[in-house]
């Protein structure tokens, strides 16, 4: 069903998909994770050549009463060190026009650290981190709490600052991205 049927109550059902058991194993919970597309967000942290940042789905809303965040950051990354040294990080949201940036961000063409941000616009807001100046949304946070589990640290962030242009957001599902117009 697509999003003007649902807005119009009509029903319409896609031809059924013909479903496969997987091994309970990282492949397993990958593939069926593909699944589930999830808004793209670019995690930076640092200063100067001290920088890095990652690109997620995994970033979202702890609560917002009071206003904290919620990270997954893989622990062998070269993203947690510097935001566990800093104690700060920004959550870009990114829109449709950031696709390459989210790639660049995501580790492909080989850049690391610092050189992930070149090309693009930054500033910062009240904890320090990197900022993408025309983000659809920017959450500054420092780190309130952060929780080793597994290969993954839980980073909790306490908001200090918000930016939001709009404009629409990226999605990542399926091994590719897709945009969501602002007005949807």
């Amino acid at each position: 069903m697509n999003i003007t049927q649902a807005a119009f109550g009509q029903t319409a059902r896609e031809p059924a998909a013909v479903a496969i058991d997987y091994a309970v194993d990282a492949e397993g919970l990958k593939a069926a994770l593909r699944n589930l597309a999830g808004g793209v967000s670019i995690i930076t942290a640092g200063e100067g050549e001290q920088r890095s940042g990652a690109t997620v789905t995994s970033a979202t809303a702890l609560s917002v009463e009071p206003a904290r965040m919620l990270v997954l950051l893989n622990r062998t990354s070269s993203t947690w060190p510097v935001v566990e040294r800093f104690g700060h990080f920004c959550v870009n949201v990114v829109g449709p026009l950031h696709e390459g940036l989210a790639s660049q961000f995501a580790g492909r063409g080989g850049l690391r650290g610092a050189e992930r941000y070149r090309g693009f616009g930054w500033t910062t807001l009240a904890s320090g981190a990197p900022v993408l100046d025309d983000a659809a949304a920017a959450i500054d946070c420092e780190v309130e709490e952060a929780i080793e589990r597994h290969s993954h640290v839980i980073v909790i962030g306490r908001v200090l600052a918000i930016r939001a242009a709009g404009g629409g957001s990226l999605v990542y599902g399926n091994g590719r991205y897709s945009a969501l117009p602002g007005n949807f």
